[in-house]
């Protein structure tokens, strides 16, 4: 049984966003696993905590929570752990703390699973060109009924992942059971583990030209703005779908606008702009080939308790010295090839 009065932890984050994430009842359940500080500890308050932040061995946050920045390294001299109860860790870690030997576990494999199925419903009503089909509908199409329309479909289509991480991965899982080709651009991933996931790595060309959807999955903020534009764009197949759960800011926003004004056979599926939110006069808004929806890919509501129950079960692991299913290390977060090697394409 581990030490409970030696295991002690911090939730530094706000009360907003612990309550989202950490249930009440992963809270008992942390509580009694380690010794936890009674009070929540945020950016506002952490002065008045010192003397519990310099004892802590573990920090367990969300977003918005704890940057290991100097000022936080200093206070904090016993930390060994920090639990992050979301996603992308970038700006989170710093290389003073990976020198220091502070490991940083991440539930982005649990918020994977809410994106994928997110992605894949937009998908699968994409390849039936769902969106253009309600539309029309509404203008009163008698046309439309009773006949063979002429969709992808599920049979034998193609889905393009731009990037292969957690949610590409959940997502092949997803697709299993259908009969839909899946290929993808990145160059981290070995040609046998594609295999094993059921998909064929091409080129980024290819990628674009062939799809009749194509998923965005970059991984993480170490890319350019404007890293998707025109020269890609137009590669798109007549009829297809451009889905975004990514960033906004990785398609320069301006061509595909005048991309998607000029193509009113594609779709756009946006689920994050840049800004975030658009502005009020964004061309987006006014377009009929765009479905935008804000930021809603992601784990909400009970989804989110998915992100506080895999901390506690990564706690635990930790506490019993078993691997960590969410770590994430120095060489993990930094820019993948896949991204340098468009770089210098960018205009």
């Amino acid at each position: 049984m581990p030490n409970r009065r030696k295991n002690f932890g911090v939730y530094f984050c706000s009360k907003e966003n612990r309550d989202r994430v950490y249930s009440g009842e992963e809270r008992m359940r942390l509580a009694k696993m380690t010794r936890v500080y009674p009070t929540r500890i945020d950016e506002a308050n952490w002065k008045e905590h010192r003397r519990a932040l310099s004892e802590a061995r573990m920090v367990f946050s969300t977003w918005g929570g704890l940057k290991l920045s100097p000022r936080f390294l200093e206070a904090m001299p016993n930390l060994e752990a920090y639990f992050y109860a979301a996603g992308d860790v970038t700006g989170i870690m710093s290389d003073e703390a990976w020198d220091r030997g502070i490991r940083i576990s991440s539930a982005n494999e649990a918020n994977a699973k809410s994106v994928a199925e997110f992605v894949l419903a937009q998908t699968v009503f994409s390849l039936k060109r769902g969106w253009e089909y309600m539309r029309l509908t509404k203008t009163h199409r008698p046309d439309l009924w009773g006949c063979n329309k002429p969709v992808a479909g599920t049979y034998r289509s193609t889905l393009g992942l731009l990037s292969i991480g957690q949610i590409s991965r959940r997502l092949c899982h997803l697709l299993r059971d259908f009969d839909i080709n899946i290929i993808a651009t990145d160059d981290r991933v070995s040609e046998a583990e594609c295999e094993l996931l059921g998909i064929k790595l091409v080129d980024r060309e290819t990628l674009f030209s062939e799809s009749d959807v194509i998923s965005i999955h970059l991984w993480n903020n170490a890319y350019p703005k404007g890293l998707i534009g025109r020269d890609l764009l137009r590669l798109m197949k007549r009829n297809a779908t451009l889905i975004n759960t990514s960033r906004g800011c990785v398609i320069n926003q301006r061509d595909l606008e005048r991309f998607l004004q000029e193509r009113s056979d594609v779709y756009a599926c946006i689920d994050v702009t840049d800004p975030e939110p658009p502005e009020a006069d964004c061309t987006l808004l006014q377009l009929d080939n765009v479905v935008l929806t804000p930021h809603l890919a992601g784990s909400m509501a009970n989804e989110s308790y998915r992100l506080g129950r895999y901390v506690t079960e990564e706690v635990r692991r930790y506490l019993d010295g078993e691997p960590l299913r969410g770590e994430v290390t120095r060489e993990m977060v930094r820019k993948p090839s896949f991204i340098r090697g468009l770089q210098h394409e960018l205009v």
